[in-house]
């Protein structure tokens, strides 16, 4: 499906090809329209939980505010250690954690760090085109790996282990995905980790969104498995499970030769995670959890509203096992992603981004995200109605 609607913006066009330059000028664009309705972005809507508010005050206030160690304070180095032990089943001590200015400094160290010019990195496709300037920054090379519908985007072993070349260093997992919403379940990822351990590959593990998966289905941690603990670089941090984007925390566990070569990379580039928001992390990951669990009813009561709302449409989803993500098959419109996009935004007022925000291959998808409240979610949903069903009728 290619873009040809001669109505589209240029600065729009020129940006078309690259995912993560085509998300950062449609949210550009929304800043036009005061009542549009923003499906776009991966941000929690809802509040940071008072205990960690409260943290972060009395931080303030008792002057715990001076530089902390460039790997991360110890005291929040060492609880997410625990953290990893119970809930992930890592073996995972303090050395094998380092602190990071939220997840996407961790992905881009990652990469400084593990790859050689020419290495080569399997990537799902569809994916978070973030990846793709990481690797590309470390003058790595991303192998697509492809998932489809039918399957819920759950990654395929066997195109895993066929992708893999001479060159091949590192098999990426997001899971669950950002962008689909599916998983990649605990059967495959015994496979997927055999596969790592037959042909000496290092596994990157993205698990930011873990703890919003719906039933039936599991988080499991592949760096969990035999043989594994020692090729696994876990990342994660707190945005999206405490609703904690604005404080710039994530962590990745890892090797602890691994670990410490992060550390001299982040010394001369961006230094330490600020103090304050570390101990908003500490609070998070030690204090009650029960927000989480609150987080997660009404992240599914939305996710129930919204493909309800697209059965009405006549669009096709698949499964969203977890996130705050909708991947939905555009194509019936006839129209490119971008265009309908784009069209939605103008006509509309609804920020939703297109499938080729998250790879080339994908102008026949969109990704609706949840993470507004179900009266505004419903109103988005009545806004679009009309501009989807028009263009099915033409297609």
């Amino acid at each position: 499906m290619s873009l040809t609607n001669p109505n589209i913006p240029e600065d729009v066009r020129a940006v078309a090809a690259n995912g993560t330059q085509l998300r950062y000028k449609l949210m550009e664009l929304t800043a036009q329209y005061p009542d549009a309705i923003a499906l776009g972005r991966g941000d929690p809507d809802l509040a940071t939980p008072p205990h960690i508010i409260q943290a972060t005050e009395s931080a303030i206030r008792q002057q715990r505010t001076g530089l902390a160690p460039v790997a991360g304070l110890p005291e929040l180095r060492q609880a997410v250690a625990q953290k990893l032990r119970s809930d992930n089943g890592l073996p995972a001590d303090t050395e094998n954690v380092i602190i990071t200015t939220g997840g996407q400094e961790a992905l881009f160290l990652i990469m400084q760090v593990l790859l050689d010019p020419g290495d080569e990195v399997l990537v799902p496709d569809p994916r978070y085109t973030s990846y793709d300037e990481a690797i590309d920054s470390a003058g790595g090379k991303i192998v697509l790996v492809p998932t489809d519908h039918a399957d819920a985007f759950n990654l395929r072993p066997e195109a895993v282990e066929a992708a893999i070349t001479p060159r091949t260093k590192a098999i990426l997992l997001i899971t669950p995905s950002n962008p689909t919403s599916g998983i990649v379940t605990e059967e495959r990822l015994r496979e997927i980790a055999a596969i790592a351990v037959r042909h000496n590959l290092v596994v990157i593990s993205d698990e930011i969104y873990e703890k919003f998966v719906y039933s039936p289905w599991k988080h499991f941690s592949i760096g969990s498995l035999p043989n594994m603990a020692e090729r696994t670089i876990t990342l994660n941090g707190f945005s999206k499970s405490y609703a904690m984007t604005g404080f710039r925390v994530g962590y990745v566990s890892a090797p602890r030769n691994f670990i410490e070569a992060m550390a001299k990379v982040k010394a001369v580039t961006t230094g330490p995670a600020a103090t304050i928001s570390q101990w908003a992390a500490h609070a998070a990951v030690t204090g009650p959890q029960d927000a989480i669990a609150d987080f997660h009813r009404i992240y599914s009561e939305r996710r129930q509203l919204m493909m309800d709302g697209l059965h009405k449409m006549h669009l096709d989803f698949s499964e969203p096992r977890g996130a705050f993500f909708l991947w939905t098959n555009s194509s019936p419109t006839g129209i490119h992603a971008t265009e309908l996009s784009y069209l939605l935004l103008k006509e509309g007022r609804v920020l939703i981004f297109p499938g080729t925000g998250f790879g080339e291959n994908w102008g026949g998808y969109l990704r609706i995200s949840i993470l507004q409240s179900t009266d505004l979610l419903q109103e988005a949903l009545t806004r679009m109605e009309p501009i989807i069903a028009r263009y099915r009728a033409t297609a």
